[in-house]
């Protein structure tokens, strides 16, 4: 099958055999043409496997035909990060270059007052974010009651990410008739409930089965015995060892992407960085440079791991086990992508063995073991460790530690975590509430004694006076250290006499004009000290 069977029109087809492409991909043969004929579409693919274009090329086909309005899109893209949908735009102007069709990309980062004149003249497309989109709309710029094709791309990351409040209310602004087309690379209940809220009798297309990853994609887990220096010393072993032409680094926080990209700017290595914290002209520029190959790695966080098209990436690294088990196979979907062939190598230290099973049972069995060869470009600092290992996390025979030894240091992680405010059995309670008996233990020997209970006699009772028994000096202490009875509770309230002597003190202290405080007590900010010089 070919592109000209799917029923687009000339022009698009086009541009699509400049941009290089012959056949389509199996859910863009299967979504165009029921995009084409109107009818709603809740698509769940791989990540690169197409599915910005099994969209973008039937809407400019649907879209060329009318006129927009001022302040008015006839059609919206939501995208979940900046990247995305700068990516989509892009997208547009390639496939539809033969069209005049008009856009606007609303993404924060970027001035606000240029994305005005573009609504201002009308467009045809809008591809926004969530965020920005409903600035835009409480300010009154924009208005959503002409949109006629609504699209949700990248709906799991939406939910990730917290969007999915906003998303809601956006489709509750829209036509209730329109046509949406809903993609998602996975397909968790929460997200097949929206579908359920907002598609009406959709056409599902599935070409893979969900929370899969790509078989084009050699994975590979290295387990590393010790700390985070430790598994930044593995890396560099794994560039050195592997052929790496160009590799995206993930880690999990923002301070681990500076910090890794720091050491390995420092050993030498070609390498950018890439997060959410940056502005957004250096996040284009730096995506751009590598698009390039100005650099061969970018450490990047989760933002890069969705939907980018970078189909020169050869490896793929998980400096960090992914906490959504989902993210691990949009991370390793960066590579392999278009029929290529790709690795993906995952870092793990033992105190991430919780996150390791996740990903294991999502994608339904254990990541194949890799062993590292010889240790390659150890750093002079580096030496051999006290566990054994040397300093790069390799065992001192090459292996990536001792699966043993790394199994025995995740277990106590797993088991010895448990609720708080729950005992063992057998474990004595701490609590205020508990009798004090601790204060009664001394290392004194009268002490043990004077702690045993003492014998009831069970024989007759003789008459007569009964002589007290010798009292141990420390059975005296034990009892003066003993908690006291309650006094008897007083009454509510106080007799006449007692309040009608406290009334001429309250008097003069009012006519004395004393100050008020909030409340019945003085704030404690008021009370400290302030240096004024």
């Amino acid at each position: 099958m070919t592109f000209t069977d799917l029923g687009l029109s000339p022009e698009v087809l086009k541009a699509v055999g400049e941009a290089g492409y012959v056949e389509p991909t199996p859910i863009q043969a299967k979504a165009i043409p029921y995009v084409l004929m109107g009818r709603d579409i809740l698509g769940c693919a791989q990540t690169g496997t197409g599915k910005t274009a099994s969209f973008t090329l039937p809407m400019i086909d649907v879209l060329a035909s009318g006129r927009a309005r001022a302040r008015m899109p006839r059609s919206l893209i939501l995208e979940p990060t900046r990247e995305l949908a700068a990516q989509v735009a892009d997208s547009f102007e390639v496939y539809g270059k033969y069209n005049k069709l008009s856009q606007a990309l609303l993404i924060g980062g970027s001035s606000i007052t240029e994305q005005e004149k573009l609504l201002n003249r009308g467009v045809d497309v809008l591809i926004a974010t969530p965020g920005r989109l409903l600035d835009l709309f409480g300010r009154g710029r924009i208005l959503l009651a002409d949109v006629k094709i609504l699209v949700i791309d990248e709906s799991d990351r939406m939910l990730d990410m917290g969007f999915i409040p906003d998303v809601e209310r956006i489709v509750g602004l829209l036509p209730k008739i329109r046509q949406t087309l809903f993609f998602s690379a996975t397909m968790p209940s929460e997200i097949r409930r929206l579908a359920d809220v907002f598609l009406m009798n959709p056409k599902e297309i599935s070409v893979s089965p969900p929370s899969s990853a790509a078989e084009t994609v050699t994975q590979s887990l290295v387990k590393v015995s010790g700390e985070r220096k430790d598994k930044r010393a593995t890396l560099r072993a794994l560039l050195q060892s592997e052929d790496v032409k160009s590799a995206l680094i993930f880690c999990n926080r923002k301070r681990d992407v500076d910090i890794l990209f720091r050491s390995l700017k420092k050993h030498g290595h070609s390498v950018a960085a890439l997060h959410g914290d940056m502005a957004q002209p250096v996040r284009m520029e730096t995506l751009e440079m590598f698009k390039n190959r100005g650099v061969e790695l970018l450490v990047c966080s989760d933002v890069a791991a969705r939907g980018l098209d970078l189909p020169a990436v050869s490896h793929v690294f998980n400096f960090d086990v992914p906490v959504h088990a989902e993210d691990y196979i949009h991370r390793i979907g960066r590579t392999g992508r278009a029929g290529r062939s790709g690795r993906a190598f995952t870092l793990a230290l033992p105190e991430e063995s919780r996150a390791l099973a996740s990903v294991n049972h999502l994608l339904g069995k254990p990541i194949p073991k890799f062993t590292l060869g010889d240790a390659v470009d150890r750093a002079p600092e580096d030496g051999p460790a006290k566990d054994g290992t040397a300093r790069d996390g390799t065992a001192r025979d090459g292996t990536a530690g001792d699966d043993a030894a790394w199994t025995e240091a995740a277990g106590p992680e797993r088991s010895g975590r448990r609720r708080r405010g729950r005992r063992k059995p057998g474990e004595r309670s701490h609590s205020k509430s508990a009798p004090s008996t601790a204060r009664t233990e001394s290392t004194e020997p009268g002490a043990v004694e004077s702690a045993a209970p003492k014998p009831i006699a069970t024989g007759p009772v003789a008459a007569g006076p009964i002589t007290p028994e010798p009292v141990a000096d420390d059975a005296v202490a034990a009892e003066a250290v003993a908690p006291h009875k309650m006094a008897p509770r007083r009454p509510a309230g106080d007799p006449p006499e007692q309040r009608a002597r406290r009334a001429p003190k309250k008097a003069a202290k009012k006519s004395a004009g004393a100050t008020k405080s909030f409340g019945e007590h003085t704030p404690a900010f008021m009370l400290r000290p302030v240096d004024v010089a």
